[in-house]
């Protein structure tokens, strides 16, 4: 929901576009950027309602615009995806399935989830993972708090330190230790941190993976 995820989301599809076709190419897009302030810091069933609303507001009024398909580009506000799918009749591609068909086609069976503490605690995004195959390693409690405080009150802000670079690389060391054959980053705005690159396990970046997908379906190839 923040300004850096729709800048990430909006480049990583245009330049698979351009890669796909003619250098001039572009993607033809419809981009509703929400304010993250009214979406910031939900605890409550209430708050998550709030935001399963806005959301779908949001989607109907792009399948009124003429969207064929549609993406949240978050991770955590895939908690409210069935809720968003119920309201407009247009596919919405999910983030998980999108990470779990890739780390199936790879044969991965052992990862861990980074990402905020909705995504690394609840259900909604690590049973669509499973359902793929992958086992995942349960949530320590002391990471999930870490790596929530760098994505809420560093990275969403824009801010990039080497203490967060270096805290997410012993992190991702751990995991590998603690018997993890990949990583799965959760959050678009972690890849500001993480060398996906040059790392000591795989790891699937759910926003590259997402962006994927809807360049799949924009081209037809789906």
């Amino acid at each position: 929901m923040s300004w850096i995820a729709t800048r990430t989301y909006y480049e990583n599809i245009n330049r698979l576009v351009q890669q796909r076709g003619p250098q001039t190419a572009s993607a033809p897009l419809l981009i509703e950027s929400l304010s993250f302030e009214d979406l910031y810091n939900l605890s409550d069933a209430d708050d998550w309602d709030r935001a399963a609303s806005t959301i779908s507001a949001s989607a109907k009024r792009l399948e009124q615009a003429g969207a064929g398909a549609i993406i949240i580009c978050a991770n955590s506000m895939h908690r409210v995806y069935d809720a968003v799918q119920e309201q407009v009749s247009v596919p919405v591609i999910n983030i998980a399935d999108c990470v779990g068909e890739a780390m199936e086609e790879k044969g991965v069976k052992s990862a861990a989830l980074i990402g905020t503490r909705t995504v690394m605690t609840e259900s909604f995004y690590r049973r669509r993972l499973v359902a793929h195959g992958v086992d995942l390693l349960p949530p320590d409690m002391d990471v999930v708090e870490m790596v929530d405080s760098i994505i809420y009150k560093e990275l969403v802000l824009g801010r990039v330190t080497r203490d967060a670079e270096r805290a997410l690389r012993t992190i991702i060391t751990r995991k590998e230790q603690d018997g993890a054959d990949a990583i799965v980053l959760a959050c678009t705005e972690l890849e500001m941190v993480v060398d996906v690159k040059a790392n000591v396990l795989p790891i699937f970046d759910s926003t590259r993976i997402h962006c994927e997908k809807a360049t799949d379906w924009l081209l037809g190839s789906d």
